[in-house]
């Protein structure tokens, strides 16, 4: 799993991303009420708004943190988006993404190197 400083994650499968949120930023948000996922055909770069999240708090909008085409957003989380909150880095990620530069891979964080770099916010 990698990191973004934006709270994102990614898990790579082959050539496919699934992209979510960290813990840390699911539980900075608090009760997640409303998500809205990107749909599958989605070209996406590093850094584009593809996907929203809303929690009692705030809205924020999620960034890709690699480019490439969405093949799939997460339907579970329009009718359950508490999904983020009970398992942020699991079962409530928000979309897959076909990567199109697995090189953007190495501008991320291990886990190590997030967790250290949450200790200094």
């Amino acid at each position: 799993m990698k990191f973004t400083k934006d709270h994102e994650w990614v898990k790579v499968d082959g050539d496919i991303a699934t992209v979510g949120i960290s813990k840390h930023a699911a539980d900075a948000l608090g009760d997640v009420v409303f998500v809205e996922t990107p749909e599958a055909g989605k070209t996406v770069s590093v850094g584009d708004s593809f996907a929203v999240v809303e929690s009692v708090k705030a809205a924020s909008d999620v960034y890709a943190p690699v480019a490439g085409e969405v093949v799939e957003g997460n339907a579970v989380l329009a009718s359950a988006p508490e999904t983020v909150n009970a398992d942020p880095e699991g079962e409530g990620w928000f979309a897959k993404i076909k990567i199109s530069d697995a090189s953007q891979l190495d501008a991320l964080m291990d886990r190590a190197a997030y967790d250290a770099y949450l200790a200094t916010q």
